[in-house]
């Protein structure tokens, strides 16, 4: 069969704030390759309206949903051990979720996104879902993806902005002082570059068990953004668009798949050619 290493019939797969728009993308690769999913988030009414959806195209029975806060130790390790309970061994974790902060047009929300105004309350919460959670959730599904060597697949969701600073130009609005202008806040960007870190640190970890990682950094994703936001951006970008949401699908089902068996501890950019600029 021409394309059998992207086939993921019989693999069990996890993702991290599933309930989004990316997550709920990376969920439908999965699925088109054959995978069971299981979708965990916070809310379980937001995991019912992404199963819902999901189920429109694939079996029901393929699409499990869970809540689960990631940065509680003690919600990964009860889910860890109800997919034993039934007997389902995970074979790929995709690191997901995150608090995307939006630039807000409300003036106290935008002075609040400076470094000199950021709270050590938002830096705190944010790191806590973006990083740690990452860093629990491979702690707790990659130690047993590792036990029985068997391997598997930790996927770490990064972005564009893992290799190059935020151009605050793009969220000026006019009429705003230079202090109170809105910015991408500094937790983002850290974030996204420390996940490097940790899939690298991951992809040689667990090497010996068969456990890979690797990231993908995806740039901007058109989602009803403002039209001047989205015109700055398309200047930066070779293509001279934003990706449409699905654009990442077969890129996540390289990424978890026997496709790219030899590739680890990688960063894989897909943003349309800015980061190139």
């Amino acid at each position: 069969m021409l394309f059998s290493k992207f086939n993921l019939e019989g693999k069990v797969a996890l993702i991290t704030g599933a309930s989004g728009l990316l997550g709920q993308e990376h969920a439908y690769a999965l699925l088109e390759s054959g995978a069971t999913v299981i979708l965990t988030d916070i809310s379980m009414e937001r995991l019912e309206l992404a199963r819902e959806r999901l189920c429109n195209s694939f079996e029901s029975h393929l699409i499990i949903v869970k809540t689960m806060d990631v940065t509680r130790k003690n919600d990964i390790n009860a889910v860890s051990d109800d997919l034993i309970d039934q007997g389902l061994r995970l074979d790929i974790l995709i690191n997901n979720a995150a608090i995307d902060p939006k630039v807000s047009k409300d003036k106290g929300l935008e002075e609040a996104s400076r470094l000199e105004n950021f709270s050590l309350d938002q830096w705190n919460l944010q790191l806590s879902v973006g990083l740690t959670g990452a860093f629990l959730c491979s702690q707790v599904f990659g130690s047993k993806m590792s036990s029985d060597d068997k391997g598997g697949v930790i996927l770490n969701i990064a972005s564009d902005l893992s290799v190059f600073s935020p151009d605050q130009r793009l969220y000026a609005k006019e009429g705003i002082p230079q202090d109170s202008q809105p910015v991408k806040p500094v937790t983002y960007s850290v974030i996204k570059t420390a996940l490097i870190g940790l899939t690298r640190y991951l992809a040689t970890y667990w090497s010996n068990q068969g456990v890979r990682c690797n990231a993908l950094s995806p740039g901007g994703v058109f989602n009803g953004q403002d039209d001047v936001f989205v015109d700055r951006l398309k200047n930066l970008i070779p293509l001279n668009r934003m990706a449409n949401a699905d654009e990442y699908r077969s890129t996540i089902q390289f990424l978890c798949s026997d496709a790219s068996s030899y590739m680890n501890g990688q960063n894989i950019i897909v943003d349309g050619g800015r980061s190139v600029w």
